[in-house]
């Protein structure tokens, strides 16, 4: 399902109004839970903006990957974006357990960048707008064994567990320019 017209308009009408603050480069960070909703909305927005996107999902380095993965994207691409440079990542292989391929970010235009955990003390100065997604527990966890397996169970018990502690300490809510919830709607 995709989210409201009006949600996907008022992420890209932020990202318009506040421009580059990456070198170049508007990023949106899209943060949350897993299974709120992130990548759908992502892909609206940047369909909007004619964006580039960048999942932390391709950052993580598995499922304990979660805590150094802001560090991965500031270091590969947020850093090099706001000196100009092309950005650059290997996509961590979930089936193959490894990196894969390289994939470069341009030095212009509009980044967006979503997953959990993207907005961190270190990456907060790169973004120009902040959106922060939402679900209940039972919500996410349905999603994401619908997409995983059930076999996954025991890893997606844990990265909430994980993600509820890194989401605690970043403050990641309190500071998003929009907040939405489990189905694309803007929370007022």
């Amino acid at each position: 399902m995709s989210p409201p017209v009006e949600t996907v308009r008022a992420v890209a009408t932020a990202a318009r109004t506040t421009g580059p603050r990456c070198g170049a480069s508007t990023v949106v960070a899209i943060d949350g839970p897993a299974g709120s909703g992130k990548t759908t909305l992502a892909a609206a927005v940047a369909a909007e903006l004619e964006a580039t996107t960048v999942h932390m999902d391709d950052l993580y380095l598995g499922w304990s990957g979660l805590r150094d993965s802001a560090d991965r994207l500031r270091r590969e691409i947020l850093a090099k974006l706001w000196l100009g440079r092309v950005g650059r990542y290997r996509r961590y292989d979930w089936h193959a357990e490894e990196l894969a391929e390289e994939h470069e970010v341009p030095t212009d235009g509009v980044l967006v960048v979503e997953g959990v955990g993207c907005v961190r003390a270190n990456t907060r100065p790169f973004f120009s707008v902040i959106v922060w997604v939402e679900a209940s527990d039972d919500v996410r966890l349905a999603r994401g064994l619908a997409r995983d397996g059930t076999a996954a169970e025991p890893h997606w018990r844990a990265w909430m567990a994980e993600e509820a502690t890194l989401f605690a300490e970043a403050g990641t809510a309190a500071v998003a320019d929009l907040r939405v919830d489990a189905f694309g709607r803007l929370r007022r």
